[in-house]
């Protein structure tokens, strides 16, 4: 990846997670606090579907390698790549969500405990350690949704890797890639 392009993937999921950001608090100004919360989330989420697949972009242009299941080489893919990034963004968004939607109930309840009105400073520490949590047992869940070495059916390739495919391996009928983290 070159420097201008993690740049370019850099500053497209800032903005996007800016933007989000910033359209969803001006919604939310009208409803209740609770639901402001879950902004920050949206954010994240946002970021996550906009930089996975520019950071992966040369993946979805040349493809991934795919294998048969011994492990012999096959060709490139770009319906595996695109079926791959999605997992990854699926999973990344995952690890997100419990950190971002389990913290805005309970500090909600907190804050209208006479404890958090006594020490409102403690309020940042409670939610860096809820959401500390929640990722400790979120990363490795979301990692596993998806086999790290995903398949595919063949008929679900691109019509000439397909026809490579037949001509050199002609009983594979399930391709296997490595879809990334």
């Amino acid at each position: 990846l070159l420097c201008s392009q993690l740049g370019t993937a850099y500053v497209c999921a800032t903005s996007g997670a800016v933007i989000t950001a910033l359209g969803l608090n001006s919604l939310t100004k009208r409803v209740t606090p609770l639901i402001g919360r879950f902004v920050p989330f949206a954010a994240v989420a946002a970021a996550n579907c906009i930089n996975i697949p520019f950071m992966r972009q040369r993946e979805l242009k040349c493809g991934i390698p795919v294998f048969d299941e011994q492990g012999k080489r096959l060709g490139e893919s770009t319906n595996a790549a695109q079926q791959a990034i999605t997992q990854v963004v699926v999973s990344r968004i995952g690890m997100a969500a419990p950190g971002m939607a389990i913290p805005p109930f309970i500090m909600n309840a907190l804050e209208k405990r006479a404890f958090m009105k006594r020490y409102p400073w403690m309020s940042a520490p409670i939610q860096v350690g809820l959401v500390g949590i929640c990722l400790v047992f979120a990363t490795p869940l979301c990692c596993a949704l998806f086999p790290q070495k995903s398949s595919m059916n063949v008929t679900r390739l691109e019509p000439e890797l397909q026809t490579k495919i037949r001509e050199s391996a002609p009983g594979v009928s399930v391709v296997y890639f490595n879809k990334g983290l």
